[in-house]
């Protein structure tokens, strides 16, 4: 009502028995002598009072209707997020899609208050296939939870496909028959409400709601189930493609080792081969001195083989496992190399370095970065000790791996490309590059050399980006030194 006219009715009320009271002084008395004019008064009063206690019950019960159906429906509502929240999160963190669609289902039947839910999905060939369902005993036919693979009435599923039964079952998808969901209900239920999962514009399933009578759905329903069909569409497109970055890691593996074993392996063993011949000739023409020589060079050559095959095979096994920590690894696989290549070596890591928030692929891009630069060190440096540091610096972390080998002039290195892939310093700054980060060289030609990688702290941080040329010029502002708190003891081989 407008408020002019509330006030008109409360001025009417009062003008009303303002009227009654002057004609009970006035007129009424000499006709109603008391106490009937008082009588007569509080009638008038008392009627107007029932009549505006009426009307404003009335107004109140209206409102407080409305406000009870608008908090039901945003405990509805707060509900449907809330679990489209959690099917978000179970996305985001690479859960077991089997797992995602039936907690999709589960929250579609609870949510929308339906007797089943099913989700079904394009097979091979255009085949439909169940996936999961959620539903009451009763519900599915005898060949549902077979078809589903699933161990009871309320095993979640998923599907693909199929209209609406009831009058407003198009609105959520105007794609399919409800024939292809239908066939895996009991007599008596049929398919009221769905909406298609898809891949982009590719329709790839559908999820259905069942009912036992004629149900009609609020544009809230709809919306609720057309989001938890895309939720399913995401986790089906997640697990595709985590299924694709396996098998791309898996050949990037294999072409890995394959360009390990025709730079290292091949190459000995075809010198092993010449030598070998050589070694023969030597024996036939009676010069068994220079056959010894040159044996001696095999065993060197075979030595040197067996510490690379060692080192690939270490780095078979995963570089930074969850439950381990950058600092922890790169202690481990420092005992390892000192072990294989009879250096001494040393590592230390501060607490601040070892606590930061660094991300799963920068964590294996900077242990993949220390094991190139000590396999570098091990064939080139000819050094005698390694100092292995892990600090962090403001918003970085930062990695030195230092010897006291021969050194080299990073200058002509840089100058000649076809150094580059030989010292493997082009492949560490590609990785440190692909997670936001950088590397540099401090070297001279006999005073040893230092590797330097800095990474950023923050998770996520420029992953994927390579910083312009600009940015990776920039000095990161000032920090405090932090002293070592945590300080693995120094790992030191036979040759101390």
């Amino acid at each position: 009502m407008h408020p002019y006219r509330r006030w008109a009715a409360v001025i009417a009320a009062i003008l009303f028995i303002g009227v009654v009271e002057m004609l009970s002084d006035s007129l009424l008395d000499p006709v109603m002598p008391f106490p009937f004019d008082t009588l007569f008064v509080l009638g008038a009063v008392a009627t107007v009072a029932i009549i505006a206690a009426w009307y404003a019950f009335r107004l109140i019960d209206r409102l407080t209707g409305d406000l009870v159906e608008r908090h039901e429906a945003l405990k509805s509502r707060n509900a449907a997020l809330r679990a489209l929240y959690d099917v978000s999160l179970a996305v985001s963190g690479q859960a077991d899609p089997e797992q995602t669609l039936a907690a999709i289902v589960d929250h579609a039947r609870d949510l929308l208050r339906v007797d089943a839910a099913l989700l079904v999905l394009c097979g091979p060939e255009d085949e439909i296939r169940l996936r999961a369902v959620s539903a009451q005993p009763g519900a599915l036919a005898g060949a549902a939870p077979a078809a589903a693979g699933a161990a009871s009435a309320n095993a979640g599923v998923a599907s693909s496909a199929a209209g609406s039964a009831s009058a407003n079952a198009g609105v959520a998808s105007g794609i399919g028959s409800g024939g292809e969901l239908a066939r895996y209900l009991s007599s008596g239920y049929s398919i009221t409400l769905e909406a298609p999962i898809g891949h982009g514009e590719v329709r790839v399933g559908t999820l259905g709601l069942a009912t036992a009578g004629p149900r009609r759905f609020s544009d809230a329903d709809v919306e609720t189930l057309s989001a938890l069909a895309t939720q399913a569409g995401l986790a089906l497109e997640a697990a595709r493609l985590r299924d694709e970055l396996r098998a791309l890691a898996v050949q990037g593996e294999r072409e890995r080792i394959a360009r390990e074993m025709h730079d290292g392996l091949a190459q000995v063993l075809g010198y092993v081969n010449t030598k070998s011949q050589a070694v023969d000739e030597m024996l036939a023409d009676g010069r068994v001195a220079e056959a010894r020589k040159q044996l001696g060079e095999l065993a060197a050559a075979a030595r040197s083989l067996y510490v690379d095959v060692r080192e690939a095979i270490l780095s078979l096994s995963p570089p930074v496992l969850p439950e381990r920590g950058l600092a922890s690894a790169l202690e481990e696989y420092a005992a390892r190399y000192a072990e294989s290549s009879k250096l001494a070596v040393r590592f230390q890591a501060t607490s601040e370095a070892n606590q930061a928030p660094l991300s799963t692929e920068i964590k294996a891009e900077v242990f993949g970065i220390a094991r190139e630069a000590l396999t570098n060190v091990r064939k080139h440096a000819h050094a005698q000790r390694v100092t292995i540091g892990l600090t962090r610096e403001g918003a970085e972390v930062v990695l030195r791996i230092s010897d006291d080998g021969v050194g080299f002039d990073p200058e002509v290195a840089a100058a000649g490309p076809e150094k580059w892939p030989h010292f493997g310093l082009a492949g560490m700054r590609e990785r440190a590059e692909a997670v936001g980060g950088r590397v540099a060289w401090h070297s001279q030609p006999g005073a040893g050399s230092e590797v330097e990688l800095r990474v950023p702290v923050a998770p996520g941080a420029a992953i994927g980006r390579r910083p312009s040329a600009g940015a990776a010029r920039e000095t990161p502002s000032p920090a405090p030194q932090h002293q070592a708190v945590q300080s693995s003891v120094p790992t030191h081989s036979e040759a101390d």
